[in-house]
């Protein structure tokens, strides 16, 4: 399903307007947080927020701020 939205200038920044089935398909209300992630070919995803990804990737932040200098090795 494809739908076409615009920029719009709010402040000193710019914001998108989501249609209602958009949001009816992400299931969110308004002051919902929204994550946006990078994907193949230059296109973006969009995905709701949930309580338990958000508690997993704190656990995860801590870890890898923790561990950085170890990460940092084993990625060489």
């Amino acid at each position: 399903m494809g739908m076409k939205t615009k920029t719009r200038k709010i402040g000193n920044s710019y914001g998108i307007i989501l249609p209602k089935e958009a949001l009816n398909q992400l299931q969110v209300k308004e002051g919902d947080c929204l994550y946006i992630a990078k994907a193949p070919e230059g296109s973006v995803n969009l995905t709701a927020s949930d309580e338990e990804f958000d508690r997993k990737m704190e656990i995860a932040c801590k870890a890898m701020d923790r561990y950085r200098n170890a990460l940092r090795e084993l990625a060489k």
